[in-house]
């Protein structure tokens, strides 16, 4: 079975994270940088299935040069193999453009399974696993809380406010997996050094036939019109209880639209 995981390296949630006044895109060198959370949960169930019913598992990961820190991190988790998408004409690419380069490299990986996190925590759009599927003609299976393949067939938990559907689609199909599908591995010592020698194929735009004019900023068909500093914190409010501090505890709550 031929498993591709989709890997996005993303700013720490822990440390303070910018946008460039210059053109409104992530800085990237203002924050740690670390696997989405979402998708080592990915990575974990890309293995699992590999395990259960053989085949390989292939990271692939769009990103700058820095990304190949969140690409051997995978690797030694115990991936086979990577694909880096790495072009400075990459920057700024909204979720359209993104969808479309990874596609084509899908196109030349071949796949059985797709499976990714079901957002990443920089842009939380959550829209790329359809994006995918639609590109790629095939079932998009997403929120997945639990999945099975029996031969061509693939099975899902889709979560859901009231519990979970259970959802099924023929293969080849792309995934997408909430936190709560497993538990990722840590790498071991073993995983650490393999990883070293496991191949990793970098490609430009070029190398899969996409112009520089339709990715980043100027292909993307979204864009940042403004964005302004978080406000300091405010002072909390006090309610004195002179015998309906209970009203206004609700007041205060239906105000900020908690209630």
């Amino acid at each position: 079975m031929n498993i591709v995981v989709l890997v996005k390296q993303v700013p720490d949630t822990y440390s303070e994270r910018k946008l460039r006044a210059e053109d409104s895109t992530l800085d990237r060198d203002a924050a740690d940088a670390v696997i989405n959370e979402l998708d080592e949960y990915a990575i974990e169930e890309g293995l699992r299935l590999a395990e259960q019913h053989g085949g390989e598992v292939t990271i692939v990961s769009m990103g700058p040069d820095k990304a190949a820190e969140a690409i051997r991190k995978a690797l030694s988790m115990g991936a086979d193999k990577a694909v880096h998408v790495s072009d400075p004409a990459l920057r700024g690419s909204d979720g359209v453009v993104t969808s479309a380069v990874l596609a084509s490299v899908l196109g030349r990986t071949g796949f059985d399974a797709v499976i990714l996190g079901s957002e990443s925590t920089d842009a939380r759009m959550g829209t790329l696993a359809a994006m995918l599927a639609e590109r790629l003609g095939v079932p998009q299976m997403s929120f997945a809380s639990k999945v099975d393949i029996d031969g061509s067939k693939i099975m899902i938990h889709r979560q859901a406010d009231y519990g979970y559907d259970t959802v099924e689609a023929s293969l080849p199909a792309v995934v997408s997996v909430v936190e709560k599908i497993n538990e990722p591995r840590y790498p071991s010592f073993k995983g650490i050094m393999a990883a070293k020698k496991k191949p990793v194929e970098t490609l430009t735009l070029a190398d899969l036939g996409i112009g520089a004019d339709q990715a980043g900023l100027p292909g993307s068909t979204t864009e940042v019109v403004s964005f302004a500093a978080r406000p300091p914190r405010a002072a909390g409010v006090i309610v004195t209880d002179e015998g309906d501090g209970g009203a206004k505890a609700a007041e205060f709550l239906a105000s900020r639209k908690f209630i």
